[in-house]
């Protein structure tokens, strides 16, 4: 990056980024629904929510009546239905991930308990809308939506039962405690089982009156693990269970339930057959859970970079106000205008918050968008499947050669003298299109899930340390020190940081992720080439480093002759896939100021204030690029050398090199993000209590 001292000032940013920079940023500028859905959301959350954590409600572990007066309000303001289908009473037609993810970020901006407590339900009926029959489908998803005029029924909501209490906290989805077993087996007629689950910080709990939960077989006459349906007026116990006392999120209820019901074996969740007098369930419980988490971690995780972009304007506003009333600071004084802001200190460290705060948004939004198109595909793709009727082995013979069609498409729509027929036949194939968006899925998912919620708590540290003394207080505003605390759960919830770790060391080394990280890599080379301060050019060669490092330790072996890059070894694999998160978050960062610069021209209501805002995102960005290159470069370091004889690797030794370079005039970014910063005009009061 060359000095841009000697050259005109570049224009700062005017204002904070608004509605219409984020709809870009974010994609979803086309979706008129979705904007209609953030604003109804964010009046609930600056509204009723802000009020309730105001005024201390948050501070008690029970579901309290105020707490649960919030289910009316999102029943009112269309949150509940909004992740419905049509058929059920929905309003958002086709996939809902994105709908989720705003919806969390905009209550999140304000509680993120209040957000997990108003996708509680969703998440209870997961099981149910990704793999339930059409029966079980038609019976429990249509009853959710608000009970509109003239229609007799019960709404109902539901709760995710999954962990145990073994031995403490259950985080553990693979160990299970709850048993099944049939109750009664009648020739001729449907199997009654009996359930008997203790389940472990269970989300909803207080107000649910569906639960789907996790079970395994204790009986020779139902085989392996599944999710299975108890509702609240089955015969036997349906204990809500004692409130989890814990310190966070306290706006959304936490219980430990007890379970001991018989029911139909048709709430199997997915049905079942029956082979030699066995019930057989369609699916195990872990390929129900696979199929629910993958889509709910994101909005998880976005909740945390909310917290982050929420406090960039109280930090900004207490900087500035800070010696404002004390003797001898006049107005139009530096003291009086600027306070703490006169410091260097206080604008680099906000933004890097803020750089922290974007990134994570824009990785976040991306995965949500990147799984309403799996959706899309993942149905055409059984579809496809069940026409050709092919199950097991074949099904995943067929699936494997489509990712070497995949790849195929990648490296030959990279050559000149390309094949065009054979482009076009490729590209057509919806199993090859499949292959390619979740091969990235599979790999965003645990990323944002794991460097959002992680790296966002530590970054919320720094945002409530530079308030202060003021930081630690009930009264802070933006209610600060509740978001720093909430986030150390996020990291927890649907899987803590070593879930997500294994998940991406199973996954980013598959040969068609790669392949397409490959291509990313030329991506942003061009990007470097025609823009030069957004940071393409510091994640070049980390994205380099970091592949070299990978293939390197997955041939590699350490002094004792043992392989390095293996499941069990996850000190190699754990660092790695933490670099990598890094990287693809800041990828997306810097994908989305460019899908701004390039559309946001169109919008007359951007045209004014959008070079300076294109400016301080891409500034930002260029920061955040320079920490991802340092923090990936770090981690490479340690792997490839701390397993090396001393100069071994001469090779990784000129990559680092590279990525050391490319670091030059990052800190000129970085300088103008903090005069933008110490400029940029803000509201007179924050548009919610405190």
């Amino acid at each position: 990056m060359q000095s841009q001292a000697t050259q005109q000032p570049l224009p700062t940013l005017q204002t904070l980024p608004g509605d219409g920079v984020r709809q870009i940023l974010w994609g979803f500028a086309d979706r008129y629904d979705l904007a209609m859905l953030v604003q109804s959301t964010r009046c609930v959350a600056r509204g009723p929510v802000a009020r309730m954590v105001a005024e201390g409600v948050r501070n008690s572990h029970e579901w309290t009546d105020a707490k649960a007066s919030l289910l009316s309000v999102y029943d009112e303001s269309g949150i509940t239905a909004a992740g419905l289908d049509l058929e059920y009473g929905g309003f958002i037609e086709g996939p809902k991930n994105l709908a989720f993810a705003l919806m969390s970020f905009e209550l999140a901006w304000v509680d993120a308990g209040a957000a997990t407590s108003s996708l509680a339900t969703n998440l209870g009926l997961a099981p149910i809308h990704e793999r339930g029959t059409p029966e079980q489908k038609a019976n429990y998803l249509g009853k959710v939506a608000p009970v509109q005029p003239g229609e007799d029924r019960k709404q109902i909501r539901a709760a995710f039962a999954l962990t145990e209490p073994i031995p403490f906290v259950g985080v553990e989805t693979g160990m299970l405690c709850g048993k099944a077993r049939v109750a009664q087996w009648v020739d001729g007629q449907e199997p009654t089982l009996q359930i008997d689950k203790r389940a472990r910080f269970i989300t909803g709990m207080a107000f649910a009156d569906v639960v789907t939960a996790a079970v395994e077989s204790d009986d020779e006459r139902i085989k392996g693990t599944f999710m299975v349906i108890l509702e609240e007026n089955d015969p036997g116990v349906f204990d809500r269970g004692v409130p989890t006392k814990k310190m966070v999120h306290q706006l959304s209820s936490t219980r430990d339930p007890v379970f001991n019901q018989t029911v139909p074996a048709s709430r199997i969740v997915g049905g079942y057959t029956i082979k030699g007098g066995v019930i057989i369930p369609r699916y195990s419980h872990s390929e129900v859970i696979e199929a629910v988490f993958k889509r709910t971690r994101v909005p998880v995780g976005i909740m945390t970079s909310a917290k982050l972009l929420s406090a960039i304007e109280p930090v900004i506003r207490y900087h500035r106000n800070r010696f404002r009333g004390g003797d001898g600071v006049k107005p139009g004084s530096p003291r009086y205008e600027s306070g703490i802001q006169q410091k260097e200190d206080a604008l680099h460290r906000l933004a890097d918050v803020w750089a922290a705060g974007e990134a994570g948004a824009s990785l976040g939004f991306a995965t949500a968008r990147l799984y309403d198109e799996v959706d899309v595909l993942e149905k055409t793709k059984d579809r496809i499947l069940e026409e050709r009727g092919l199950s097991g082995r074949a099904a995943f013979k067929v699936l494997t050669q489509s990712q070497q069609d995949a790849i195929e498409l990648i490296q030959i729509s990279a050559r000149p003298d390309a094949d065009q027929a054979r482009i076009a036949a490729l590209s057509a194939d919806p199993l090859v299109q499949f292959a390619l968006i979740d091969a990235q899925a599979n790999v965003l998912c645990p990323a944002t899930k794991l460097w959002n919620t992680g790296h966002g708590a530590n970054m919320m540290r720094e945002a409530v340390s530079l308030m202060g003394g003021y930081g630690i207080t009930e009264d802070c505003p933006a209610f600060l020190c509740q978001k720093w605390a909430d986030a150390q759960l996020e990291a927890t919830y649907e899987g803590p940081e070593a879930v997500q770790r294994l998940q991406l060391s199973l996954t980013m080394n598959n040969a068609l992720f790669l392949t397409q990280f490959e291509g990313w890599i030329a991506e942003l080379e061009h990007i470097a080439k025609e823009k030069s301060d957004i940071g393409a050019n510091s994640l070049v060669p980390a994205m380099k480093l970091w592949l070299w490092t990978l293939r390197h330790l997955e041939n590699a072996k350490d002094v004792n002759g043992v392989k390095l890059y293996h499941k069990s070894r996850q000190g190699v694999t754990f660092p790695l896939a933490d670099a990598l998160c890094w990287l693809v978050a800041t990828r997306q960062q810097i994908l989305d100021v460019l899908q701004l610069e390039s559309k946001g021209a169109a919008d007359p209501s951007l045209v004014d204030g959008l070079p300076g805002t294109v400016q301080f995102l891409s500034d930002l960005a260029c920061v955040h690029a320079a920490q991802a290159a340092g923090e990936a470069g770090r981690i490479c370091a340690e792997l490839v050398y701390g397993y090396s004889a001393p100069g071994e690797i001469a090779e990784f030794a000129a990559h680092r090199a590279a990525v050391d370079i490319s670091l030059a005039g990052s800190r000129l970014a970085k300088d103008r993000a903090a005069d933008s910063i110490s400029k940029v005009m803000i509201p007179e009061a924050l548009d919610y209590p405190l």
